[in-house]
């Protein structure tokens, strides 16, 4: 459905499905119904937040470089993941969003520790 047709619903119909368009990337995005779009919303903003963090500044250091970009590519995959705990269903994608939490919240304190960053 175009956006267009989209608006000339009824006004009721409309209403009733605001909840369910979302800006992703700076593109408007229709979810399949209302209960997908906080989840596209919380998967967007850890992407954009993600990408954003990953863009550093080189300092001539590639390990702290690695790290610098590593940390916050890891940490969006934690916010992805808790997003799917939060709103998925599937038991298998449920678990293996679990595992994607504990793994790589251990290797974001491995890689500080490499590089004797005190936050670990």
């Amino acid at each position: 459905m175009s956006f267009r047709s989209y608006l000339l619903r009824p006004r009721a119909a409309l209403v009733a499905r605001v909840a369910a368009i979302t800006c992703l990337a700076g593109a408007w995005v229709f979810a399949a119904d209302e209960a997908e779009a906080p989840f596209l919303k919380e998967n967007d903003a850890a992407m954009s937040k993600m990408m954003a963090a990953m863009a550093v500044k080189p300092t001539g250091d590639v390990d702290r470089d690695f790290v610098a970009t590593m940390v916050p590519h890891h940490q969006g995959a934690i916010e992805m993941a808790q997003a799917q705990l939060r709103y998925g269903h599937n038991e298998q994608l449920r678990r293996i969003a679990q595992e994607i939490i504990v793994e790589q919240t251990q290797e974001i304190a491995v890689m500080r520790l490499a590089i004797e960053d005190p936050r670990k």
